[in-house]
Order: structure tokens, then sequence, then C-alpha cells
């Protein structure tokens, strides 16, 4: 931990868990888009509605799995390259972290940073976003610590006073951009652009390889990433009432090669009728709900996505096996094009 940030107070700003997803918000957009999700002819839904605070733990576990290569190759460059980073970020940055989760990857560049000014982590899952960020605050005294409870693939309202001193650097880890359809990816990278005008994004992807790696990431012994795509349909019960049978749905996770992508789908092994407020939905044995798709990337796609949401790429760093990969992308010093 660095203990020099060079200026004193900060902690959590009070006030700043803006109420942009409250509860009541919250369950009507879920019930909304869970119902609509289960109208369509291939049952889907948004992979944002996993991380309730059950949710957040199990991922969590996850990436602690032996099998699950992301986070601990993601960290490992993260080690290797802090300096370098930090460098590029220069004095007074502020890190604006999108899907914060534990904040325990943004440690690395915090304790490599030259005085950063601020740090603005945000998540859906207000409890988990809140007990993160109290922690933060309590283990870095010395940094403004100030959470933003949103949806951060929709447009943000970010504390209006910018750093005097230094850049607004953006922070994607996690490779969570290939859950993204590439027209929602190719909207959010622009989003970025906006938000870090004259700034820069750090983005960590995951690069395509072996799928026998990726199968054995995706459905891990321990059955750890069974409850936490189960938990989706848990959280639906508790919160809308619905009555998912649980014991009557399966995991099922499995590696797209033509489209370059895990899918995660939850597999009826029954015929059933499943209620969401006043409104039902058949399963067919053998049918699935469509939960996440996760992309493998190559560099180079990376950064053709960048350069048409109008960030220019810049460095990426690697891993020696070339499983994952970290993106500098400088950000328009004007508006980007839409």
């Amino acid at each position: 931990m660095n203990d020099n940030f060079g200026y004193t107070g900060a902690s959590i700003r009070p006030g700043t868990m803006r109420d942009t997803n409250s509860a009541d918000t919250s369950h009507s957009d879920f019930m909304r888009d869970l119902q609509h999700g289960l109208a369509l002819q291939r049952k889907s839904i948004s992979p944002k509605y996993f991380y309730d605070e059950a949710g957040s733990q199990l991922f969590d576990q996850i990436c602690e799995l032996p099998e699950y290569y992301p986070t601990r190759t993601e960290v490992s460059i993260l080690h290797k390259h802090a300096d370098e980073i930090a460098l590029k970020m220069g004095a007074h940055a502020e890190i604006l972290e999108f899907g914060a989760g534990s904040m325990q990857k943004v440690r690395v560049l915090l304790d490599a940073m030259d005085k950063p000014a601020r740090y603005i982590p945000i998540d859906i899952s207000a409890e988990h976003l809140l007990g993160a960020a109290k922690q933060m605050a309590k283990d870095y005294p010395n940094l403004e610590v100030e959470p933003l409870e949103a949806d951060y693939t929709q447009d943000l309202v970010l504390p209006p006073d910018m750093p005097p001193d230094g850049q607004r650097i953006g922070f994607f880890p996690g490779s969570t951009l290939g859950n993204f359809e590439p027209s929602d990816a190719l909207h959010f990278m622009r989003m970025c652009a906006k938000t870090l005008q004259g700034g820069a994004l750090i983005l960590g992807a995951d690069l395509v390889k072996n799928p026998e790696v990726l199968h054995a990431a995706y459905s891990d012994k321990q059955g750890i990433t069974a409850q936490f795509n189960l938990n989706l349909m848990v959280r639906a019960n508790r919160e809308l009432g619905a009555n998912f049978q649980i014991d009557q749905f399966a995991h099922s996770a499995f590696y797209n090669a033509p489209y370059q992508r895990i899918e995660m789908h939850l597999m009826s092994t029954c015929q059933q009728t499943v209620r969401i407020g006043d409104a039902s939905f058949a399963f067919v044995q053998g049918e699935t709900l469509h939960t996440e798709n996760s992309d493998k990337c190559t560099i180079d796609g990376l950064s053709q996505l960048a350069l048409r949401a109008g960030f220019t790429p810049g460095k990426a760093w690697t891993d020696p096996e070339n499983k994952f990969c970290l993106l500098w992308l400088d950000a328009p010093k004007t508006r980007n094009p839409t």
C-alpha cells in the first residue's frame, strides 16, 4: 500500500451513493427485462442481473478457482507492468472503474501511482459496492473514494469536478466487454470516449485460446459457476415472486467456435411453466434461458473497435502465454463521433 499520496483527508465522500437504481426501480427493470427475455423465441436475459449481493460474492469465489485463469492472469500482468502503466497515467490522475466489484485489481495500480486525485468505483450492486468502498477507504486513508451506484452501460452522471492537474483514466478489467453484444460494445466504448475525454481507458480482455481451457474455466469442478448462473433464478424468485423450480434447471456452458465466445445457459430438464408477475412462460425439455456470452478477443479486433469508438489504441500488455491482455486506449480530446 502506498502511504504517500501527497494530501490528507479523503475517505468516502458523503452523499455520493446516488440513487440511480433505487430498489423499486431496480425490481421494475428486472421484471420488465426478464418478462421480455422469456417471451423471445430464444429466451435470454442480460448478465447484469447476475450481480445482486449473493451473485457478487459467488463471482468473487469464481475468481479464486484454479480453473478460472482470467483473474490471476490479469493481475499478474498488472503487477508486472504497473509502474509503466502508472507513468502513462501521470501524476494526480483520477481512476474511474466500470463494474468495480470487490476493487482488488485497481489496488495494484493505486500502489504504483503518483498522488492519485480520486477513485470513483461504479457498480450496479449497491450493497457490495458500499462495503468494498468502505474497505478501500480504510486501507487507503489518504485516497478520496467516491462510489457511484449505477448501471455503467448507461449514460453516467459523474462528479463535475475533474482533476485539475491530471487525467481521468477509465479502468475496465476482467474482459467484461466480452459480455456485450457487438453493437452494445461499440455504444459503451463511445460513451467511455466521451466520459474520458482527453484521458485514457485501460481495457482488460480475454484472448482467443484452446477451447479446453475455456470449458474448464466456465464449468468448474466445485460447481461455483453453476451456483452463480442459477442464482439469477434464485434472485427472480426472491425479488419478483417468480416460481422457478431451481432443481429443474441445469447450468450449461460451452465454447461456440464460429462466434469465438463462451455461452452460458440455464437448461430446463423437463417441460414446465414459469410464472413471473402476471405472465406465464412455457419451457420444453432441453430449452434454455441464455444468460451470458463471453467473447474471446484478438488485439487487432479490439483495436479496430476502439478506433470506431474514437479512441487511439496504444500499447498492449500480455502474459507469456498470450491468454489475456491489457490495452491502453487514448481518449479523444474533443467529443467523439456517434
